[in-house]
């Protein structure tokens, strides 16, 4: 018996191995995101890509992945893990405070996009059955891919992640009725739609409620159980029972599986074990949606994009197009920034991966045809390719929107501070330039605020503060600012790398401006006053030091004393 054949998919788990550790890190250093590099090297190894070649070039069937329905198996999991991870960084309080967005910006989201969809195939000779179908799968956009992108930049939290997330999670929570649709649609009299929707959205109700009450009353005592033991793999072992067997108990009662996983991760969100488990599944996270992300590549056939690209290439823009509007124009009707809605709309205009569930499950019940299916997953599959490119000019453009709309405001803003003299300025303006602000407030002194944070000004506009939009490293919005008429410069922001460039640009054009900088730790400080900081607060240092005053106070030292141990200790520790 060959080697090969006594472990199932072993060839396959070496190309995948193999994928994610050599061939993605080092399109990685090329500056191709993650995301990118293994939805191209699936196309490559796919049947689709060096698959066409196998037949006459057999060693490269050491090297193609032709099982494509296997892996797509495997890989819903990596969607499972997305979920559960997304559920862990959620709260039942941000969702309920969201609900407007989810149900509300969502569901117009999904019905507006499906029926517009729906129209437009209708005109161009669809059956009115199939168009149905076709609306409803393409009104998905893929959660996967989109946050995904977001958690690596860090902006899931952000107004872009927020405003994206609760529509893909209204997303999610329709497929289930969706594909109950398909099924009634699929009947001989095609009757009782309505009555089977609400049924289907009554079923789903019912079941996450039940799962939630449940979870909440076991999960935690188990949890407990599994901790005391102190045992690393039990507690992993645990926690992945408890993603995969939610997900797999909603699928049981015809939800998705990425539905289960997000119940999951919101119960244990609300455990004091939240943290620990995150570190624990990331691994399993990142290289299962790796495996999706490939398994989307490889169902992209690329004879067809080559023999009609103009088609495909129009399918695939108006597909877009249509979405960013709707999306757009909804999340400016519900009160999103100008910047936000057009982003979120960018972000969110591809097909996703339920549409590969929607439309299989209406082609077996003869809704569709299977050249039709397959034009339809191509573009959904070459939407979801071009997401991570899309992304990145979705953000540029975010930007470019901000600094036109900021400009208008500042430029009222300007008139208030353009005369002043011997005001302070603070760059960053996050808890600890609030904070100063408060400060400065209590003693009567004028001060100009600046952040590059868009959502942040528009929170505080209507307090009437003197916070204004802009990047504080650039010379000419500092000289709005009144920079050279300032007492002083106070470097608030937590990025140290960014604090370093701020210091450095100011004291090389206005070296006469005392600064005082946040640092991260006495080695930062140093950086900062080498690059040109007059006072430098490290405060990892002054929590200590203030620890240490309190703990002297306590035991009875006299505070005279107490003062001058701390000063001298401040002095040895920031040099």
């Amino acid at each position: 018996m060959e080697t090969h054949s006594a472990i199932p998919y072993l060839r396959e788990a070496l190309i995948f191995l193999a994928t994610a550790g050599i061939a993605v890190p080092l399109l990685s250093r090329l500056k191709v995101s993650p995301v990118l590099g293994y939805l191209l090297i699936g196309g490559l190894i796919g049947p689709f890509g060096l698959g066409l070649l196998a037949a006459d070039y057999p060693a490269l069937s050491q090297v193609v992945i032709s099982d494509l329905e296997g892996v797509r198996a495997l890989a819903e999991i990596g969607v499972v893990f997305l979920m559960f991870m997304i559920g862990l960084e959620l709260s039942l309080d941000r969702l309920w405070s969201d609900r407007l967005l989810v149900f509300g910006m969502g569901t117009l989201q999904i019905f507006t996009t499906a029926a517009l969809i729906a129209w437009i195939a209708v005109i161009l000779g669809t059956d009115i059955r199939s168009a149905l179908v076709i609306g409803a799968g393409l009104s998905l956009s893929s959660t996967a891919i989109v946050m995904q992108i977001l958690m690596r930049g860090r902006r899931q939290s952000g107004p872009v992640g927020r405003t994206a997330f609760s529509i893909l999670l209204m997303q999610d929570l329709a497929v289930v009725p969706i594909l109950f649709m398909v099924g009634v649609l699929a009947a001989p009299d095609g009757q009782g739609l309505a009555a089977g929707l609400a049924l289907a959205f009554g079923k789903a109700a019912l079941v996450i409620v039940v799962i939630y009450v449940i979870g909440r009353l076991l999960l935690r005592p188990i949890l407990r159980q599994v901790a005391q033991a102190r045992s690393a793999e039990m507690f992993t072992a645990a926690v992945l029972l408890a993603a995969v067997g939610v997900s797999a108990l909603t699928a049981n009662f015809g939800l998705s599986m990425a539905l289960g996983a997000l119940l999951a991760g919101l119960l244990l969100a609300e455990t004091e074990y939240r943290h620990q488990i995150e570190v624990d599944i990331e691994p399993f996270k990142g290289l299962l949606l790796g495996l999706f992300f490939m398994s989307v590549g490889m169902g992209i056939d690329w004879r067809n994009v080559v023999s009609d690209p103009l088609v495909v290439a129009a399918t695939v823009s108006g597909l877009w197009l249509l979405k960013a509007v709707i999306i757009t124009g909804l999340a400016l009707l519900f009160r999103r920034r100008r910047s936000v809605a057009v982003e979120t709309g960018l972000l969110l205009g591809q097909g996703g991966e339920f549409a590969f569930v929607i439309l299989a499950a209406a082609t077996s019940l003869g809704l569709i045809a299977s050249d039709l299916e397959q034009h339809i997953l191509l573009v959904a599959g070459m939407s979801m390719l071009l997401t991570p490119l899309v992304a990145q000019v979705a953000q540029r453009v975010a930007r470019h929107i901000e600094l036109r709309d900021s400009a208008s405001e500042s430029q009222a803003g300007e008139e208030s501070f353009r005369d002043c003299e011997g005001h302070v300025i603070i760059a960053g303006f996050g808890r600890v330039g609030q904070t100063l602000s408060r400060t400065l407030d209590a003693e009567g002194l004028d001060y100009v605020a600046l952040d590059a944070d868009a959502a942040l000004i528009a929170k505080l506009k209507d307090k009437r503060q003197p916070v204004f939009f802009g990047d504080a490293s650039r010379g000419e919005i500092l000289a709005k600012a009144g920079i050279d008429h300032a007492a002083a410069l106070v470097v608030t922001m937590n990025d140290p790398a960014a604090a370093s460039h701020i210091v450095a640009e100011i004291h090389s054009r206005w070296p006469m401006v005392p600064i005082h900088a946040r640092a991260r730790d006495p080695e930062h400080a140093r950086r900062l006053k080498e690059s040109g900081a007059t006072f430098c607060t490290p405060e990892t240092v002054e929590a200590s030091l203030q620890l240490a005053s309190k703990v002297l106070l306590h035991i009875g030292v006299d505070s005279e004393v107490v003062q001058r141990r701390i000063a001298e200790q401040r002095l040895v520790e920031t040099g």
